[in-house]
């Protein structure tokens, strides 16, 4: 691993910093995203240099080596207004203050930087752009002064909210060495208009803090992994691959409420999703020679295991997926980048065709990973969805219904949900179920419960709960 894994202390917000530092050491991390705070090292307390001590006694001994300095507290500087002020505020001497104590923090503590982001603006785009570079500016000179590099994070709905905007400012600013960029994964589904493990690529050697959460499309909601579309294993990977060697910390800021459980699954969410060897290696051969799929898609199970994703919950991969399922998806998502749609559409059909079920589930979920497929990919891949669905295996349905559903027609894709039903396929692998159920469905569904209770036998409980919402 060439970089290391820490967790946020604001995802710890209810506990102690010392037990929060505790806690996340004994799963396992190997670092700390630090944001200052009123009950976290708040850098405003008289007793600022013995609180600062402790912390760094505290972070040797439990191996914390790799630190972040975060800077997102949000009612640290004004009790009335969130985040207020900024650095795009008419009066932003409390924010440059802040932000100056902070890189001094960093400096006591030897951390990689301090992460900061630019604030709504309520103001004229030029103004407050301007207010933002001289603001920075500023920051920068006490940056210089003690020697500790500052990272921008570009924030969804703040006035820079995309990399490429943090990319200008540095550009604007004279590319000053001390300058650079934090990432949050997330942000990258969110807003962006590439995917994380690009947003990656493109930040390369200025990418000096990155932040790990997942998210939708359009929605700013940290969530756990697997909850978003965010592609994890594909992401850790293209850090790998540019030689980050810095830290990658979950932020989870809104899960404060069951911190500890919240930060053993995203532990465990991420070793299962570094990249291994054998996976690495069959991404380049592709990236390389795309045709030599063919040859590696076979392989995946025996190489990378297949054993479900999520056992406790999910112990048949029906919901989630198994680990050889994720490991295809990369592949497909890799194939995907190097093809052109009707060449990928070609490549898609004979991986099914030629491919065993576990092959053809690997498909159909790496499918569901496209999202935004061409026609061609679209066309071939609702052929190869309906041959799923008149499957018996049921982890191949299951697959079938994910979110690459959304394009089968209406009656087909209700016959999918009551195949899932029928053979026993969690609806929780029914992709946007809530919100294209309709009355038809609700319909055919009360059939099947009748003619089910009348053989004497159980309905789903599943299906029940979707009947109580009509």
């Amino acid at each position: 691993m060439t970089f290391s894994l820490g967790y946020g202390t604001n995802g710890f917000s209810n506990h102690r910093l010392d037990d929060a530092l505790a806690i996340i050491a004994d799963l396992g991390y190997t670092g700390v995203a630090l944001t200052l705070d009123h009950d976290h090292l708040d850098p405003f307390a008289d007793d600022l240099v013995r609180q600062v001590d402790h912390v760094a006694s505290r972070l040797s001994s439990l191996g914390l080596n790799r630190v972040v300095i975060e800077t997102g507290a949000r009612y640290l500087l004004d009790p009335w207004r969130k985040h207020s002020p900024t650095l795009l505020s008419d009066d932003p001497a409390r924010r440059i203050d802040f932000l100056a104590r902070a890189l001094r923090i960093a400096g006591d503590l030897g951390a990689d930087c301090v992460s900061f982001w630019s604030g709504v603006s309520t103001v004229d785009a030029d103004l407050a752009w301007s207010r933002l570079r001289d603001g920075v500016a500023v920051v920068l000179e006490h940056a210089a002064r003690l020697n500790v590099r500052l990272a921008m994070e570009p924030e969804p709905g703040h006035l820079v909210q995309h990399l490429s905007q943090v990319l200008d400012l540095r550009k604007e600013l004279g590319e000053p060495e001390l300058f650079g960029v934090t990432l949050d994964v997330g942000h990258c589904v969110a807003v962006e208009p590439v995917n994380a493990a690009e947003c990656v690529r493109l930040a390369g050697p200025l990418l000096w803090n990155v932040q790990l959460d997942d998210m939708l499309p359009r929605v700013h909601e940290h969530l756990e992994f697997g909850d978003g579309h965010l592609d994890l294993p594909g992401t850790l990977a293209a850090l790998a691959e540019i030689g980050y060697t810095g830290l990658a910390a979950v932020e989870l800021p809104r899960h404060s409420h069951a911190a500890p459980d919240t930060a053993r699954r995203a532990f465990d969410a991420l070793t299962a999703a570094m990249p291994q060897t054998w996976s690495a290696k069959a991404e380049r051969r592709i990236r390389e020679k795309p045709s030599v799929i063919g040859s590696i898609f076979p392989a995946v199970g025996r190489e990378v295991g297949r054993e479900a994703l999520r056992p406790d919950t999910d112990p048949q991969g029906l919901v989630h997926g198994t680990v050889d399922d994720r490991a295809r998806v990369r592949l497909v998502s890799v194939l995907a980048e190097v093809l052109d749609d009707a060449a990928l559409a070609a490549e898609l059909r004979d991986l099914y065709r030629y491919g065993d079920d576990a092959e053809r589930r690997g498909v159909l979920r790496a499918l569901n990973g496209l999202q935004s497929p061409g026609a061609e990919v679209t066309d071939a891949g609702i052929k190869l969805v309906e041959d799923a669905l008149r499957a018996n295996d049921i982890r191949l349905v299951a697959a079938a219904m994910g979110a690459f559903a959304r394009f089968l027609d209406d009656h087909t894709w209700r016959h999918g949900v009551l195949k899932c039903v029928f053979v026993g396929v969690p609806l929780a692998a029914v992709a946007d179920l809530t919100s294209r159920a309709d009355d038809e469905l609700r319909r055919m569904l009360a059939d099947f419960a009748d003619e089910r209770r009348a053989a004497g036998r159980d309905v789903p409980a599943d299906a029940l709960e979707l009947l109580k919402e009509n």
